[in-house]
Parts: C-alpha cells; sequence; structure tokens
C-alpha cells in the first residue's frame, strides 16, 4: 500500500517562497526529487510576479533539454499566484530549477505529495 505524505519544496527555506534569482540555466533551486525509481514526488508550483509587467518564466524539470524538459509560462505582474506545475510527477534525484526574464521579481511556492510505495 502506498503512503502519501506533504512536504515542503527542499529548495524552500521553513516553507517560505522561493525567490527566482537566476535569468538563464542553470536556474534557481526549487526542488531535489525523492532518490530511486520506487518512490515518486507529485510536485505543484505556483508563481507570483512583483514585477511592473509580464515576465516569462522557465521551469526546469528535471533537465535542460529544450522542449523536452522545459515548462514556459508568462505570469502577468501583480494578478495573484498563478498555478505554474499541476502534479506532475518527478523520482531519482532529479533536479527543478527556474529562471526568468528579470531576476528578484517572481516568487514560487508549492508543495509535495511524497508518494511511498
Amino acid at each position: 500500500m502506498a503512503v502519501l505524505s506533504k512536504e515542503k519544496l527542499s529548495g524552500s527555506t521553513d516553507g517560505k517562497q522561493i525567490k527566482v534569482a537566476a535569468t538563464a540555466t542553470p536556474g534557481t533551486l526549487i526542488h531535489t526529487a525523492v532518490s530511486g525509481t520506487t518512490d515518486l514526488d507529485e510536485i505543484w508550483l505556483y508563481a507570483y510576479n512583483h514585477h511592473t509587467a509580464n515576465v516569462d518564466l522557465t521551469i526546469e524539470w528535471g533537465g535542460v533539454a529544450s522542449p523536452d524538459d522545459l515548462v514556459q509560462i508568462t505570469i502577468p505582474f501583480k494578478a495573484g499566484r498563478f498555478l505554474v506545475v499541476d502534479g506532475k510527477l518527478l523520482q531519482n534525484g532529479l533536479i527543478v530549477r527556474a529562471f526568468a526574464s528579470v531576476a528578484n521579481v517572481v516568487m514560487i511556492d508549492g508543495f509535495v505529495n511524497r508518494i511511498d510505495k
């Protein structure tokens, strides 16, 4: 029977938002997935743009190959939190990173549902 636990993003301090400082690859660390190929991390990410204009955000999903590993979205300015990743699965210690077209204006938060099989 699988066991589910809710976890903070590993790149977060005390569960707080993560400021996206990077403007190119490699991006700011968001989360490192569970080790091995048995268990899974179901990852949910939300982004908020505190800039005065829209900002392009790129999520590097376990790698940097385009388009295979990239999730790209434009985050409207001061329009609230936007769902960026809707429960995508990752494992084997792969890393999620983010970079934006403007540094230090996009904040990412979210959580991980860790599925222990």
